[in-house]
C-alpha cells in the first residue's frame, strides 16, 4: 500500500517545497479566512477545508469568465496531474485554516 501512497506523497511535498506558484494566493487566503471564520469546531475541519477547495476550483474557472470576458473551460480532470494538484491544494488549505483558526481562537480568547 506504501507503495501506491508514497508518489501522491511526494508530489505534495514538491508542492510544499517548491511553493504554490501556480495557486491564486489572493484568492485562496480569502477563501481560507472565509473558512476559518465559519469554523466552530475543529472537529470540522475535513469538511469546511473541502469546501474550501470546492468553492476554489469553482472560483478559479469561473472568474476569467466573468472578469475578462474569456472562453469558458473545464480542467482536464482525467489527467493524473489535475487530481495530485487538488490533494495538494486540499493539504494546503488543512494547514492554513488551521492556522486562520487557531489565531481566531486566540483572538477571541483575549478579548475576554
Amino acid at each position: 500500500m506504501m507503495a501506491t501512497v508514497q508518489p501522491w506523497l511526494d508530489t505534495i511535498w514538491e508542492y510544499f517545497r517548491s511553493g504554490f506558484h501556480d495557486v491564486n494566493q489572493l484568492l485562496g487566503l480569502l477563501i481560507a479566512i472565509g473558512a476559518a471564520f465559519f469554523l466552530s469546531r475543529y472537529s470540522r475541519i475535513f469538511v469546511i477545508a473541502l469546501g474550501a477547495l470546492v468553492f476554489y476550483i469553482v472560483a478559479e474557472i469561473i472568474l476569467p469568465v466573468v472578469v475578462n470576458h474569456a472562453e469558458f473551460h473545464l480542467p482536464n480532470m482525467v489527467d493524473e496531474g489535475y487530481w495530485q494538484r487538488v490533494i495538494a491544494l486540499y493539504a494546503g488549505f488543512l494547514i492554513i485554516i488551521t492556522v486562520f483558526y487557531i489565531f481566531k481562537r486566540l483572538i477571541l480568547r483575549s478579548g475576554h
